[in-house]
C-alpha cells in the first residue's frame, strides 16, 4: 500500500493552525475594508506569456508550468527536443500558476479597465507557487495579501499605507515594530551626490546588505564594482547617521542639495508625514531609513519595509510607489502604490510572541451531553435555541457514556458542556459546567443562552 504523502514545499493546515491564519486574515481583510479597498481573486493559473519576462530569468525559471491536456507531445519533434527545454517549452505548456499577485493584477486592470473606477483600490488574498528550494520558512505554496491602489500620483495613498499597517499591528496585539520608509528617488539623489551618478541599482544592491555583513564588507564590494574610494568616503556619513526625523531630512537637504531628484524624493516624504499630521495621526513607529533599499528595479517613488522588534522572524510587510504597472500590457502611464503582508511569516510572529487569543482556536462554545436516549432527545431541542441565538453549539453524536463525551469536549478545547438529565429535563433548564473551572450551574436554557451568546 502507498504511504501517502505531500510534494515538497506544501503543507496541511489542521482546524488550530486554520482557525489562528483566519484571525490574522480577518483582521487584514477587516483593515482594507475599512479604508475603501474592494477584494478581488485572478484564476490560479495564467497564461505564461503573461508571466514570462515579469520577473526576471531566474524568476522564469521558478514558474510551475502546467502541461496542456491531452496528447502534449503531438506539436514536438526530435528537431525541438535536441534543442532542449527552450524550444520545447512552448509547444507542451502554455499556461502556468501565478508567481505573484502584482502581474495578475496589471492584467486585471488592462482587460477591465473601462469598466474600473480609477482611483482603483484593490486588495487580493490568495496563494502563490514558486519552483524554489523548499526550506525553512520557504514554501513552494503560500499565501500573499496584497492591497494597491492605481490610477494615481496622490501620497494620501503612502500615509493610509502607513495607517493600515498600524492598525492591523494593533488588532494584533503587536507592539514593538519599525516602518521602515525612504524614496527611490532619494537613493537616486545619493549615488549622484557621491559623484556615481546612473550607479544607483549597485548602490543599493550593496547597502540594502548593511544589517547582515556591516559598513567594512558593503565599502569592499562597493570598491569591487567600481566605486572611487572618494564616493566611499562620501557615503560613510550617511550610513552612521544617527538622528531623529527632523534631523535626517536637515541632514538629507544638504547632502544631496546637487541632486534634484534627490530633494524632490524627501519632499515627497515630508508630504507623506504632513498628511498624516493633518489627519491628526503621530509618527510613531515610523522610521525613515536613508539606507532602506529594497526592490529598486520595480519602484520609483516611496518604499516601505516593516520588522517586528525581538524576533527571529525578518520583514513581515513592505511595498512602494511604481509608475507603469500596466505599461508590460500595453496601458502606460498608471501610478500606483501597493503594499503586502507576509501571512506566514505573522503567523510565525504571532506564535512565537504567544499573541494569538485563545478563542480564535475554539471552534465550538457549548458541547450538549446526555446520560440517555431521553436526555439526547431533549439535548436535540435545546441545541437549535443556542445557534439560532449565534452560540457555536454541537452535540455529541452517538449515544455514548458521559466520561467519554466529556474527553471529547476537553481534547476539543470547548469549554462550556451543556448537561442535559432527568432534573434538567423536567425542570427545563440545563447544567452548565464551566471545563476550565469546573464550576457548574444549573440554569434555565435563556439564562444560559444569554450567558454564551
Amino acid at each position: 500500500m502507498q504511504k501517502p504523502s505531500l510534494p515538497k514545499g506544501t503543507r496541511d493546515f489542521g482546524p488550530v493552525q486554520m482557525a489562528r491564519r483566519n484571525f490574522i486574515l480577518d483582521t487584514i481583510k477587516d483593515t482594507f475594508q475599512l479604508f475603501g479597498y474592494s477584494q478581488i481573486e485572478t484564476p490560479a493559473m495564467e497564461n505564461l506569456s503573461t508571466l514570462t519576462g515579469k520577473y526576471g530569468d531566474e524568476g522564469d525559471q521558478l514558474l510551475f508550468k502546467i502541461l496542456n491536456s491531452g496528447d502534449y507531445l503531438k506539436n514536438v519533434s526530435a528537431e525541438d527536443l535536441e534543442k532542449g527545454a527552450s524550444a520545447t517549452l512552448s509547444k507542451v505548456s502554455e499556461k502556468g500558476l501565478r508567481y505573484d499577485l502584482t502581474v495578475p493584477f496589471a492584467r486585471f486592470v488592462v482587460m477591465n479597465r473601462n469598466e474600473l473606477t480609477f482611483p482603483f483600490k484593490r486588495f487580493q488574498i490568495q496563494p502563490v507557487w514558486r519552483a524554489d528550494r523548499p526550506q525553512k520558512g520557504r514554501y513552494r505554496e503560500f499565501y500573499q495579501c496584497d492591497a494597491d491602489v492605481v490610477g494615481t500620483d496622490s501620497l494620501v495613498c503612502e500615509a493610509e499605507i502607513v495607517l493600515m499597517i498600524r492598525r492591523v499591528f494593533s488588532n494584533l496585539g503587536l507592539q514593538d515594530y519599525s516602518i521602515k520608509i525612504n524614496n527611490r528617488k532619494i537613493l537616486t539623489g545619493i549615488a549622484e551626490a557621491i559623484g556615481e551618478e546612473g550607479k544607483e541599482a549597485p548602490l543599493c544592491v550593496a547597502i540594502d546588505k548593511l544589517d547582515k555583513i556591516g559598513w567594512e564588507k558593503v565599502s569592499e564590494e562597493l570598491s569591487q564594482k567600481g566605486f572611487d574610494n572618494s564616493s566611499i568616503e562620501k557615503l560613510a556619513p550617511l550610513v552612521e547617521l544617527q538622528s531623529d526625523y527632523a534631523g535626517k531630512v536637515g541632514f538629507l537637504k544638504d547632502f544631496l542639495s546637487s541632486s534634484e531628484t534627490g530633494l524632490q524624493g524627501v519632499k515627497e516624504l515630508e508630504e507623506v508625514f504632513g498628511i498624516l499630521q493633518s489627519m491628526g495621526e503621530n509618527l510613531d513607529h515610523v522610521d525613515f531609513d536613508v539606507m532602506l533599499a529594497r526592490g529598486l528595479s520595480y519602484y520609483t517613488g516611496a518604499i516601505f519595509e516593516v520588522k517586528v522588534n525581538n524576533v527571529s522572524i525578518g520583514s513581515v510587510s513592505g511595498g512602494g510607489r511604481y509608475d507603469n504597472l500596466t505599461g508590460v500590457f500595453g496601458l502606460s502611464g498608471v501610478s500606483g502604490v501597493g503594499f503586502s503582508f507576509g501571512v506566514d511569516r505573522l503567523y510565525d510572529v504571532l506564535e512565537e510572541l504567544g499573541l494569538f487569543p485563545e478563542e480564535s482556536i475554539q471552534s465550538t462554545k457549548i458541547l450538549l451531553t446526555y446520560f440517555d436516549e431521553k436526555g439526547f432527545r431533549y439535548a436535540l431541542s435545546v441545541l437549535q435555541q443556542f445557534r439560532k441565538a449565534g452560540v457555536r453549539a454541537e452535540i455529541y453524536p452517538d449515544q455514548a457514556k458521559m466520561k467519554k463525551q466529556l474527553d471529547y469536549a476537553s481534547k476539543k478545547g470547548v469549554p462550556y458542556v451543556g448537561i442535559c438529565g432527568d432534573q434538567e429535563i423536567e425542570r427545563h433548564s440545563l447544567a452548565l459546567k464551566n471545563l476550565e473551572t469546573g464550576v457548574q450551574e444549573d440554569l434555565t436554557i435563556f439564562q444560559a443562552v444569554e450567558l454564551l451568546s
